[in-house]
């Protein structure tokens, strides 16, 4: 029997066919071009894949610090018009998709680029859908839905967090309900994920720090998830590696361009994690308390994070893959001191929660998709525990 929960053998536990044959599917999505720098090749890819009118969609900060400019002028160097959408705002929702579609469509675009955070990049491809599939954001809610060819997309990253980059999902939240809608479509995803860690340097601290967790979360969840494969687990485990050593050291030393490059690769490592398995309970209990409470979706799951890896031990093949990539000591403990190291060792009655909201909360954690893959199966009842561990 393997002693190592993260080897081939112990990650194909489990998850065998009939006869002992391994099975699962790896999503191996466009290129990825890394390096300090790269973002001056975002034209040449952008004419690479044909395109003539290109929008940049970003958000008002990442317009004032040059990178827009840089990008710009490498689309029109390469002989492309360059239209720039500067208006996202942070957790996107269907009105913020359909304002970048209106500016989409005036400018005859033809290749989108997403230049920022995640919600750049979620934004990106939210208009993607629409203008090349119609209809609305509510449409694609699920997986497959677009039923047309889709624009080439590049996705140029400015912080380590979400993955975006590496994912064929949009998350658009519904405007009137305030609902979270996952939209995936393998034609959703980059064709081109540039990865500059130079773009990474002017992220302040506690930007660094919330991007920095979530991208922890993102590789200890997929880590354990019930659609975990080898594939998948070999991204979780590379991405933890890189967090873990680069996030102290980061915020330390935020001039540190080749700390800067670990968590951006490691950000994208995680992100191909979740494209090729799935999250947890830490990102569905996440999820109310940004909707109800405006809780930064970092801060609310570093919060969530540590209760659940305990929540989670329960499990002892979970609790062995969480021992063996905490090496000594207990990961919860390890994400603590990361949490505190990021100024985001907070409970929810910290963060301003109602204790009254808990039950309704746990109902609305339970009906969020991810919470589904959780290793250890969950209900209402089970996950108002874990927000209470957590008040």
């Amino acid at each position: 029997m393997p002693t190592d929960p993260l080897s081939i053998e112990s990650l194909c536990d489990g998850l065998e066919n009939p006869g002992g044959v391994i099975a699962f599917e790896h999503a191996a999505a466009g290129r990825v071009v890394f390096g300090a720098g790269k973002i001056e090749v975002v034209g040449a890819e952008a004419a690479a894949l044909g395109a003539k009118r290109v929008l940049v969609v970003t958000d008002p900060g990442i317009a004032k610090t040059g990178a827009v400019t840089r990008a710009v002028a490498s689309i029109e160097r390469a002989g492309l018009a360059a239209t720039v959408y500067d208006a996202v705002r942070e957790n996107p929702t269907t009105e913020d998709v359909d304002r970048c579609v209106v500016v989409a469509r005036a400018a005859g675009t033809d290749l989108l680029v997403g230049l920022g955070g995640g919600s750049s990049l979620d934004t990106a491809k939210g208009c993607n859908f629409l203008l090349s599939n119609g209809g609305r954001m509510q449409d694609y809610w699920g997986v497959g839905k677009a039923n047309r060819p889709m624009l080439p997309f590049l996705a140029i990253p400015t912080t380590s967090g979400t993955g975006s980059e590496c994912q064929s999902f949009a998350l658009i939240a519904d405007a009137e309900t305030h609902a979270k809608m996952a939209c995936g479509d393998p034609k959703a995803a980059a064709a081109v994920a540039i990865l500059d860690p130079e773009l990474t340097l002017t992220m302040p601290f506690a930007v660094t720090a919330h991007t920095g967790i979530d991208a922890l979360a993102h590789a200890l969840e997929t880590a354990v998830c019930n659609k975990r494969s080898a594939v998948s687990s070999a991204y979780s485990a590379a991405a933890w590696k890189m967090l873990d050593e680069g996030l102290e050291q980061v915020l330390q030393h935020p001039d540190d361009l080749a700390a800067r490059a670990q968590m951006l690769l490691g950000a994208a490592f995680a992100g191909t994690a979740i494209e090729n398995s799935m999250l947890g309970i830490a990102h569905s209990c996440a999820n109310p308390l940004t909707a109800r409470f405006g809780i930064i979706h970092g801060q609310a799951v570093g919060t969530m994070l540590p209760r659940v890896i305990s929540f989670n031990e329960r499990d002892p093949a979970t609790a062995a893959i969480y021992a063996s990539l905490a090496g000594e000591g207990r990961l919860a403990d390890r994400v603590r001191f990361h949490l505190a190291r990021c100024a985001m060792d907070f409970s929810l009655d910290d963060l301003g929660v109602e204790e009254a909201m808990l039950p309704t909360l746990a109902v609305e954690a339970a009906a969020q998709w991810t919470a589904q893959f959780n290793p250890v199966p969950v209900t209402p009842a089970l996950l108002e525990e874990v927000y209470r561990d957590a008040f």
